[in-house]
């Protein structure tokens, strides 16, 4: 497996790198500056990074969950600021299907450069060639077009509606979109 302090990717402007304990405040920076965004469709992620206390059990967590296989998560790191511009999640892996979700988000001041769609070309090439996996899916909501676009620029292609696939806080089950991508 990958060290935990090595970068999966560099690009010119931002980096892709595994969880570690140093990112605890920046990713609760990300979270508190990016709120709105990321209520919706990472309410949890949203909940458990509210506080630097939190953000620390937070990580301490998921650098477990890395070390021991079960989810693998990564931060966008911008070179210049060093600062924590988006989260992207390698989940609900099935090592015995080979397969796993992968899961993004970016902050408001990075959207539309371009940055979440290399990040996820990179990282999927990350989950076929180091992690072994064959199948991988992005599910997201038809309105979000962004992301519908990145999961089809990346080679994903649409599989089917997953009815009442995720509940968003306070609102009622929304349908969610399957798109995958074979190894």
């Amino acid at each position: 497996m990958e060290n935990e302090n090595s970068s999966i990717a560099h690009f010119e402007d931002f980096s892709i790198e595994p969880i570690h304990e140093k990112y605890a405040w920046r990713i609760c920076d990300f979270v508190t500056v990016n709120s709105e965004r990321l209520q919706r469709y990472f309410p949890k992620t949203l909940a458990k990074n509210l506080t630097p206390t939190l953000s620390e059990i937070f990580v301490e967590q998921k650098v477990r969950e890395y070390r021991k296989e079960e989810e693998f998560l990564f931060v966008l790191k911008d070179y210049e600021s060093r600062t924590v511009i988006g989260l992207a999640y390698i989940k609900e892996l099935d090592w015995n299907k080979k397969q796993a979700e992968l899961a993004y988000c970016i902050g408001y001041q990075y959207e539309g450069k371009g940055i979440t769609s290399l990040a996820i070309d990179a990282l999927s090439k990350y989950a076929v060639s180091d992690l072994g996996l064959q199948t991988l899916q992005i599910i997201v909501h038809k309105t979000n077009i962004g992301s519908v676009r990145i999961a089809e620029k990346s080679g994903y292609t649409w599989q089917k509606t997953l009815p009442k696939e995720h509940t968003p806080p306070n609102e009622v089950p929304l349908d969610m979109e399957l798109y995958e991508l074979y190894a």
